[in-house]
């Protein structure tokens, strides 16, 4: 089992997310107040801590949300999630695995132009809720 280390949210599409205390998931839509949120198959992005740990030997001052990540896990294997898995989250909120990775916006994020790199379009997960409730940090995440 897992933990929610952090929830950001952004009004826009293509900005670098805010860490809040907690975020609303509806079912079938997403975060309520976020860009991404709607019927489709994106309405939650997942990143692993520890992959923003590995991206903070080259630029140390990134804060949550930079790689407009909704929720930030810490302690479950994001990297072996595969299309079609589900995680429980919190007091029952469930999410289903979407999509894995993305490409940056602008041929490029800011992180990617100036480290050379940027994770999310390798270890991003992507989500759609089943069922919402309330996330915030330090609430539980575990594989179905």
């Amino acid at each position: 089992m897992g933990v929610i280390e952090a929830v950001c949210v952004s009004p826009e599409k293509g900005v670098v997310k805010q860490a809040v205390e907690e975020i609303v998931l509806r079912a079938e839509w997403g975060i309520e107040g976020d860009a991404h949120a709607g019927e489709w198959h994106r309405q939650v992005s997942l990143l692993a801590g520890e992959s923003i740990d590995r991206m903070r030997e080259k630029m140390p001052d990134l804060d949550h949300g930079a790689f407009a990540e909704n929720i930030v896990t810490r302690g479950i294997d994001v990297l072996s999630l595969a299309v079609g898995d589900r995680l429980q989250a919190g007091d029952g909120v469930v999410l289903e695995v979407t999509q894995i990775g993305k490409q940056c916006h602008n041929d490029g994020c800011a992180i990617q132009r100036a480290t050379g790199d940027c994770i999310m379009p390798r270890e991003g997960v992507f989500c759609r809720v089943l069922r919402g409730g309330v996330l915030r940090s330090g609430m539980p995440v575990m594989l179905l």
